[in-house]
């Protein structure tokens, strides 16, 4: 099954991707940071880890939007 997907789409997918993007920067960032402290708590830093892992899902299947059907 073929989804057609129409110019005002595909700008909402890269504006919603971009976004997401951004925040993985941003996650990646934080965690980097909260690393070098020996006080942060474990927990924390495991749950910011699950989210710019979902971050990244999500930025895949938005890209994978963008890919055209290739009919064999």
């Amino acid at each position: 099954m073929i989804e057609e997907i129409d110019e005002n789409d595909i700008e909402a997918i890269k504006q919603r991707l971009d976004e997401l993007r951004v925040e993985h920067r941003d996650m990646d960032d934080i965690i980097h940071r909260l690393i070098v402290d020996p006080m942060v708590d474990q927990l924390q830093i495991r749950r910011l880890k699950k989210r710019k892992l979902n971050l990244k899902d999500m930025i895949l299947k938005l890209e994978s939007k963008l890919i055209p059907d290739i009919e064999a």
